[in-house]
């Protein structure tokens, strides 16, 4: 089976920074897109930044400029850089993955638990 674990949530101040991380662990053969999602409370949840496999990389339009997503394929980790936080991005932030856990077999899509976030004003 896959596992992806996230780490690095936690409490800020707004203007702070964090460094999410999201490490898959398991049957792994290959992973394309990683990507991480945020659920605020009362709110559907949203992307808020995606990677392929190639590096290439997009952003949700409320944090252009302030993060920013990386990956480390040799570790099988996903990283989101946020900073200049505002309150507004508190929320439950997941990371997910497109991964192959052999040749014959297809994509899935995997979630971590997630992990919060919360910026004091």
């Amino acid at each position: 089976q896959v596992q992806l674990v996230e780490s690095g949530g936690g409490l800020v101040q707004a203007g702070g920074s964090l460094r999410l991380s999201c490490a898959a662990s398991g049957r792994i053969f290959g992973i394309d897109a990683m990507r991480w999602y945020r659920q605020a409370p009362g709110k559907q949840r949203e992307l808020v930044a995606i990677i392929t496999n190639g590096g290439t990389t997009d952003y949700a339009d409320s944090v252009k400029g302030r993060f920013t997503i990386s990956r480390d394929n040799a570790k099988n980790t996903v990283y989101l850089q946020m900073n200049s936080l505002k309150p507004e991005d508190t929320a439950v932030y997941y990371c997910a993955a497109s991964i192959r856990n052999s040749s014959r077999s297809s994509w899935g899509n995997y979630w971590g638990q997630g992990t919060q976030v919360t910026v004091s004003s």
